[in-house]
């Protein structure tokens, strides 16, 4: 009876809570670009009576459009979602055919909405090519809104390693030796080659579940970003969590590394 009670009480106070957070929000300390790991949907499942972890990743993908449209009104500019990583591929053949499935249907959702610039950030030739082929044809739609960055089949080393070889690439048709490339490589030199390029480094990295690491995302790019971590599960993630991490990216000191 109490816990009922609790839980009414509870749902009553939260559209307030909501709205003070809101309102407390300095918007011109807004991130530009948001990286968020999507962690906790098989634990979420393991959680809910009846759910299999097919399910928890079900759930954790139709969170993704709500939590878009948290990030458009926060005036943020562009998001990378870590949706599956170079690491998932160790799961079991059967998860990994489910787990592409609802990534796949969750793409179309996306592009569908006509809302969004989609990009896939990853090595794509890792996935099966009807997949890579759908995302490797993902075009910009549109010249306002959220830049939307799907992580799939993403880590950080891989990125690394694959913008030093096209930059490598790249100086051999101009003519340049190994030395010569190496003497003149400069970080910017990098920067040009990663799956982002072009677009700014992430401001706030979120990772739900509370786990409290990065697991390689964004390694080259997370230099001075600040990281939340939050307790939910990703397909319990609310807009309460999100206003919380927001305010805590408001209140940090950024220095820069100095």
């Amino acid at each position: 009876m109490f816990a009922v009670i609790r839980k009414l009480i509870k749902s009553a106070l939260y559209p307030l809570y909501e709205w003070r957070l809101v309102r407390a929000l300095d918007f011109t300390k807004t991130p530009h670009h948001v990286g968020v790991i999507l962690d906790g949907n098989r634990r979420w499942a393991k959680a809910n009576p009846n759910n299999s972890d097919p399910n928890g990743h079900k759930a954790g993908a139709s969170k993704i459009i709500e939590f878009l449209g948290w990030c458009d009104d926060a005036d943020v500019q562009v998001v990378t979602l870590w949706l599956l990583s170079t690491d998932n591929f160790k799961r079991s053949a059967d998860e990994i055919e489910e787990l592409l499935k609802i990534i796949g249907e969750t793409v179309d959702e996306l592009a569908a909405t006509g809302r969004w610039n989609i990009k896939a950030v990853g090595a794509l030739d890792l996935l099966p090519p009807w997949l890579s082929e759908k995302l490797a044809g993902l075009k910009p739609i549109r010249n306002d809104g959220v830049e939307v960055n799907v992580a799939i089949s993403y880590g950080g080393r891989r990125e690394i390693v694959d913008a030093v070889k096209s930059y490598l690439g790249e100086e051999e048709k101009s003519g340049h030796s190994l030395d010569q490339a190496k003497e003149k490589m400069t970080a910017d030199d990098i920067s040009k080659f990663l799956y982002t390029a072009g677009q700014p480094d992430p401001e706030l990295l979120i990772r739900t579940s509370g786990e409290q690491r990065l697991g390689g995302f964004l390694l080259w790019q997370s230099a001075l970003s600040e990281f939340y971590f939050c307790e939910a599960y990703w397909p319990d993630f609310r807009r309460v969590d999100f206003l919380r991490a927001l305010r805590a990216y408001s209140l940090r000191q950024r220095r820069f590394g100095s």
